[in-house]
C-alpha cells in the first residue's frame, strides 16, 4: 500500500517528466467576395473568367473596351470613344453596328438583369464603382438564366465591405479626355453603404464625336439577422454623344480623324436624358445547405436620337420590370455532393416604343409600340460529384418569348408584305449537360453540350425608320453548341483553352441596306438567316517569365481568339464568311512588376482583315497596334499614378464595321476608325 507521501512524490516526478507542449494558434482568413466568385467560376465546365477592376484601373478606365481587353472570345470595339460599344461573345451580335443596343449577350449588375426584350442599352455600362466582372461564355451563364449564344457578363458593384473609406480618381489625356470620380463607403453596425459619383467628357478623335456623361452608382446593404439580408442598388446616368461616321478604306488611309459628309451635315447624335436602374436583392438562408434569393429591378431609359438633325429625330420610351427568384440547395446523394439550383426570371416592357418626327416641321411620321413584350425563363440545374475527380453538370431551361409589335401610326401606306401588328408567343426548351475532370487539383478538363435561344429584340421588328412602317415577323435564333477545353495552373503558367462549334438556325443578322445621306438616315434591316456555323478557339495564358531576388517579376499575358463564322450552303452566299469580326485576334502584354508598387510594360493587339459585306467582296484591312503603360501604387494603396500610351505608331485602322449586304467590290463607307496615338494619365487617392 502506498502512503500519501509516496503518492505525492510519485505525482511530482510524473509532472516533472511530462513534456511541455507549445501553444498552437490556428488562424483562418476569410476569402474575399472576389476569391469566392473566382472559385465558383472554376466549377463551371466551360469558358468563364473574372476581371478585377483594380487591374483595369492601372491604366485608362474609360469604357467597357478597357475592361474586356485580354478576354479570349470576347470582342469589345469602341467607335467614337463613347459607351456605344460593339460587344460580341462567340459571334453574338457580330454584325450589329456600335450604336445599337447590345444583342446576343445578357448583361447583369450583381446578378440582376439589365438586359430586356429590347436588348441592352449601353449608357449604364460605365465601370466606375465596379469591383469585378464575371465573363461567362455561351451556355456557361446557365445559372444567371442566360440562354443567349454569347452567354452573360455580370458586373459586381463595390459595397461598404469591399471599398471602405473615401476614394478620388482623376484621368486626363488625348482627344480632350477627362474623367473625375469620387466615392465613399463604410460599415455601420449591420448596415453598409457605397456611393460613387463620376463625370467624364471627350472632345473626340474623329470630327463630330464629342461626348459627355455623368452618373451615380450606389449600393446599400442591411443584415436583419444571420439568416436575412437585403441589398439595394441604384444606378443613374445621363449621357450625350455625337455619332461617329463611317469611312471608306481610302478615307481611312488618308485621314482617319475625318468624318463623312452625311454625318457632318445631319449631325447625328444620341441623348440619354437620364437612365435609372434600381435593383433589390433579398437573401434568406435557411441553413448551411440552402438559401433563397429574390430580386426586383426597375429600369427606365428614355433617349432621343438625332435630336439636332434636320432629317428624322426619334424619341424612344423604354421602361422594363424584372423579377427573379433563385433557390440553391446542397445535398448528399449516394454519399456524393449534389448542388441544385432552381431559377426563375421574367423581364417585360412595361412601356416601350418609338416616335419618329420630321426634322423641320416636327410633325409625327411614325409611332411604333412594344408594350407587353417579355422574356421569361425557368431553369433547373445540378452539379453532381460522380467521383473525387469527376463532376456532372446538368440543366434544363424553359423560355417563353412574347413579342407585341404595333405600328399604331404611319404617315404613309404600308406596301411591304409584313403586317402593321405582330403578336408572337412561343415556348422553347434549352437543355445543357457537361463534365469536368480534375487531372490534378489545379488542372481540369471540361466539356459540355448545350442549346441556346436568342429572342429577337423588339425594335428589330419595327425600328425608327419611316420606311420601316410595318412589323417584321421575326422568330428566335437557336443554336446547338459543343464545347471542350482545359484550364488551370502549373508552375509559372496559368491559363485556359476552349474550343467550340455552334450549329445556328434562324440567326438574327443585321445589315445596312441603304447608307446615310445628308438628307436621309441609313436604313438597316434585321432578318432570320439560313443555317450558319459559329466555331472558334479561345485561349489565354499568363506566364511568370522571371522573378528576382527582391521579388521583382516579369509577366507575359496573352490572349488569342479564332472567330470562324460562316453560312451553311446559303442560296445566295453559299459558304461565305459572316461580316463583322476579324477571324484572328491576338493580344499580349509584357509587364515588369516591382514589390515597391512600380510597374511598366508594353502591349500589342493584332487583328486580321474583316469581311464588310455578306458577299465577301470588300474587307477592312488587318492591323497591329502597340501600347505601353507604367505606374506606381503606394504601399497600402493610399495613392497611385499611371501613364497609358495607346497606338504608339499612330496606325490608321478600322476598329469596327457597319455590315453591308453586297458592296460588289466597291470601297464603301462602312469602316469606323480607331483612335490614333493617345497619351492618358491618372492619379487616385484613398483617405
Amino acid at each position: 500500500m502506498m502512503c500519501a507521501g509516496n503518492f505525492a512524490q510519485s505525482e511530482e516526478l510524473t509532472n516533472s517528466s511530462a513534456p511541455k507542449l507549445e501553444t498552437v494558434v490556428v488562424r483562418g482568413e476569410k476569402k474575399s467576395e472576389e476569391q469566392q466568385a473566382k472559385e465558383k467560376l472554376d466549377e463551371i465546365p466551360g469558358g468563364a473568367s473574372l476581371v478585377r477592376n483594380a487591374d483595369v484601373e492601372r491604366g485608362r478606365a474609360a469604357t467597357v473596351e478597357d475592361v474586356l481587353a485580354f478576354q479570349p472570345g470576347v470582342i469589345a470595339q469602341s467607335a467614337g470613344g463613347n459607351d456605344a460599344i460593339k460587344i460580341s461573345i462567340r459571334g453574338s451580335g457580330a454584325n450589329a453596328s456600335p450604336g445599337y443596343f447590345r444583342e446576343g449577350t445578357k448583361f447583369l449588375f450583381d446578378g440582376l438583369a439589365l438586359t430586356g426584350p429590347g436588348g441592352t442599352p449601353y449608357e449604364l455600362l460605365e465601370m466606375s464603382g465596379v469591383n469585378y466582372t464575371e465573363v461567362l461564355r455561351g451556355a456557361n451563364a446557365f445559372d444567371y438564366t442566360a440562354l443567349s449564344l454569347g452567354g452573360a457578363i455580370n458586373f459586381v458593384t463595390h459595397s461598404g465591405y469591399t471599398a471602405p473609406g473615401n476614394y478620388a480618381r482623376f484621368e486626363a489625356g488625348s482627344f480632350g479626355w477627362r474623367k473625375q470620380q469620387a466615392s465613399t463607403g463604410g460599415v455601420v453596425d449591420n448596415a453598409d453603404y457605397y456611393v460613387s459619383l463620376a463625370n467624364s467628357e471627350r472632345d473626340g478623335y474623329q470630327d463630330f464625336t464629342f461626348t459627355k456623361a455623368k452618373g451615380v452608382v450606389s449600393n446599400f446593404g442591411y443584415r436583419f439577422s444571420p439568416k436575412l439580408e437585403t441589398r439595394l442598388l441604384i444606378r443613374y446616368r445621363e449621357e450625350y454623344h455625337e455619332n461617329s461616321g463611317t469611312l471608306t478604306r481610302a478615307q481611312l488611309k488618308d485621314d482617319s480623324s475625318q468624318t463623312n459628309p452625311a454625318t457632318e451635315l445631319s449631325r447625328g447624335d444620341s441623348t440619354k436624358e437620364g437612365s435609372t436602374w434600381i435593383g433589390s436583392k433579398t437573401t434568406y438562408t435557411f441553413d448551411d445547405d440552402s438559401k433563397l434569393e429574390f430580386g426586383l429591378v426597375y429600369h427606365n431609359y428614355p433617349q432621343i436620337l438625332s435630336k439636332k438633325s434636320s432629317v428624322n429625330p426619334n424619341h424612344w420610351s423604354w421602361r422594363d420590370i424584372n423579377t427573379s427568384l433563385r433557390y440553391l440547395r446542397s445535398d448528399q446523394l449516394f454519399g456524393r455532393q449534389s448542388n441544385t439550383t432552381l431559377s426563375l426570371s421574367n423581364t417585360w416592357h412595361d412601356r416601350a416604343g418609338v416616335k419618329t418626327y420630321d426634322g423641320v416641321s416636327r410633325e409625327l411620321l411614325k409611332d411604333a409600340r412594344y408594350d407587353g413584350s417579355l422574356d421569361s425563363v425557368f431553369a433547373l440545374g445540378n452539379e453532381l460529384e460522380l467521383t473525387e475527380r469527376l463532376w456532372l453538370s446538368s440543366g434544363l431551361s424553359l423560355i417563353n418569348i412574347r413579342r407585341d409589335i404595333d405600328v399604331v401610326f404611319s404617315d404613309r401606306a404600308n406596301t411591304s408584305p409584313y403586317p402593321d401588328h405582330y403578336n408572337y408567343d412561343n415556348w422553347s426548351l434549352a437543355p445543357r449537360i457537361g463534365l469536368r475532370y480534375y487531372l490534378t487539383p489545379e488542372i481540369q478538363l471540361f466539356g459540355n453540350v448545350s442549346r441556346s435561344i436568342d429572342p429577337p429584340s423588339t425594335w428589330s421588328s419595327s425600328g425608327s425608320g419611316v420606311t420601316n412602317n410595318y412589323a417584321k415577323t421575326l422568330v428566335e435564333q437557336t443554336a446547338n453548341t459543343v464545347e471542350f477545353g482545359i484550364r488551370g495552373s502549373h508552375g509559372i503558367f496559368d491559363g485556359s483553352l476552349a474550343v467550340y462549334r455552334s450549329w445556328v438556325h434562324d440567326e438574327l443578322l443585321n445589315v445596312e441596306i441603304i447608307p446615310a445621306t445628308p438628307t436621309s438616315p441609313a436604313v438597316t434591316s434585321t432578318s432570320n438567316a439560313s443555317p450558319t456555323i459559329h466555331q472558334g478557339i479561345e485561349a489565354g495564358l499568363d506566364a511568370q517569365l522571371w522573378q528576382g531576388a527582391r521579388g521583382e517579376k516579369l509577366i507575359l499575358r496573352q490572349a488569342y481568339t479564332l472567330n470562324d463564322f460562316y453560312y451553311r450552303n446559303d442560296d445566295e452566299f453559299d459558304s461565305n464568311e459572316l461580316p463583322g469580326l476579324p477571324k484572328h485576334i491576338y493580344q499580349a502584354e509584357l509587364q515588369y512588376q516591382h514589390p515597391s508598387g512600380f510597374y511598366a510594360g508594353v502591349n500589342v493587339r493584332s487583328a486580321s482583315s474583316t469581311a464588310v459585306d455578306y458577299a465577301n467582296s470588300f474587307h477592312a484591312p488587318s492591323y497591329t497596334i502597340f501600347g505601353a503603360r507604367a505606374g506606381y501604387e503606394a504601399p497600402g494603396q493610399r495613392w497611385s499614378v499611371f501613364l497609358d500610351l495607346k497606338n504608339l505608331t499612330d496606325e490608321d485602322y478600322a476598329t469596327a464595321i457597319s455590315p453591308i449586304y453586297n458592296a460588289r467590290g466597291s470601297d464603301v463607307r462602312a469602316l469606323y476608325p480607331g483612335d490614333g496615338f493617345g497619351a492618358f494619365t491618372g492619379v487616385a487617392f484613398r483617405f
